[in-house]
């Protein structure tokens, strides 16, 4: 039955037309990111919209229930047939759901930081039913648990530990989620969220094919970047948050040094000594002078903002990478593509053209989203979505 789910799920994910901010300080919530058994579905396609109206874990036991063990190491027990599906404040996970189940028919709450992402990005143009989740039952990190039972969840996945606890009080099964147990190495991280979401549904035919295409996407870039010397390294600044309030760089522990790390670059802010996100001034931009500045879109600031020294009192006009116009937004594809997800793959490929140009010449990254998301969604991107996901707009920040 285990194979009969995974040919369900890919016939259906193929006939489709179409964190709190990770590195909280809590490892197993984002405030600021097993072995399955006999399983079946309801599946229901109609035209080239995917419909998945429940899943059965057991269609043996299709009333009973089965345990998981969740990120915090607490073993939960929830429903063998799951219909409703609440997202808590681990803003990617509404997303690697979505994308997982290959449709987003039956999670019926996200927070909105998760919302704004889906709705000025593509999750919501590939799966639409997402933006119909209720926003109303979180404010920040914490739930309102009269809220949430108006939702009638099956399942709360993606909350803090002591929220969690408080979610099962109430008689609902709710799931911790980490992003740092795995010192943020991106593919790690994803390994393991699919781990918890096969314990609670039994296995994604989807998110086999992203691990899958992120290793082949990293043994690609390795293949063009591995002989980079350090001398010839690429200087690069993750900004993750600038604002009037504060600049927020990733340090060495966050995702921004692992992508640094993917291509060989080298991130300047990893010489603050543990440093996750760090705080950071103008003095110490000009003492690195970065080669290149990525922009997350964990902040609504574009490239536009650092030419035009438009933010606070800041002036970037003596920066090389501002000087040589090498200030770049990162993509908005299924979700913020900092954190590890389904859109990593061309995460990666971008990034290593966009750091290093000159050896990446015959690849056309546009081409190279529209089949990769095709392939493993059967949605065919038009070139006005691919404009939205590589020119992200402001509000995709929204909430943060």
């Amino acid at each position: 039955m285990k194979k009969k789910i995974m040919s369900l799920l890919m016939i259906a994910a193929m006939s489709m037309a179409s964190f709190a901010a990770c590195g909280s300080s809590d490892e197993t919530a984002e405030t600021t990111t097993e072995p399955a058994t006999e399983t079946t579905e309801e599946v229901t396609v109609e035209e080239n919209e995917t419909s998945v109206t429940s899943l059965v874990y057991d269609e043996n036991d299709p009333d009973g229930t089965h345990i998981v063990v969740d990120h915090a190491g607490d073993e939960v027990e929830v429903p063998n047939t799951i219909e409703r599906i609440v997202i808590g404040s681990f803003y990617p996970l509404a997303s690697v759901t979505a994308e997982y189940l290959g449709s987003a028919d039956m999670i019926v709450g996200i927070h909105p930081v998760s919302m704004s992402a889906a709705e000025n990005g593509l999750l919501g143009q590939v799966y639409p039913e997402i933006l119909n989740a209720s926003t109303s039952f979180i404010d920040g990190s914490e739930v309102n648990i009269e809220e949430l039972l108006k939702l009638d969840p099956d399942v709360v996945i993606g909350v803090g530990q002591e929220q969690a606890q408080a979610i099962r009080e109430a008689g609902i099964p709710a799931l911790t989620v980490s992003a740092s147990a795995w010192e943020y190495d991106m593919f790690d991280t994803y390994d393991n969220w699919v781990d918890l979401l096969d314990q609670v549904f039994g296995g994604s035919p989807i998110a086999d094919k992203v691990q899958e295409e992120s290793t082949a996407s990293y043994e690609y870039v390795q293949s063009v970047v591995s002989e980079i010397s350090e001398e010839e390294q690429a200087k690069v600044l993750v900004l993750f948050q600038y604002s009037d309030a504060a600049m927020i760089a990733s340090g060495v522990n966050f995702f921004g040094e692992k992508w640094c790390e993917y291509v060989n670059a080298y991130n300047v802010a990893s010489e603050v000594e543990d440093g996750i996100q760090v705080q950071i001034s103008m003095e110490q931009v000009y003492e690195w002078n970065p080669d290149v500045i990525i922009i997350t879109n964990f902040c609504g600031t574009q490239p536009e903002d650092l030419y035009n020294n438009a933010i606070g009192n800041d002036d970037w006009s003596t920066v090389s990478a501002v000087q040589n116009e090498r200030v770049y937004k990162m993509p908005l594809g299924l979700y913020r593509s900092y954190t590890p997800g389904g859109d990593t793959p061309v995460t990666l490929k971008w990034l290593a053209q966009t750091v290093y140009p000159d050896l990446f010449t015959d690849m056309d990254i546009r081409e190279v989203a529209r089949e990769y998301y095709s392939d493993l969604l059967g949605y065919e991107f038009t070139d006005e979505q691919l404009d939205m996901m590589f020119n992200p707009a402001r509000a995709a920040a929204d909430g943060l």
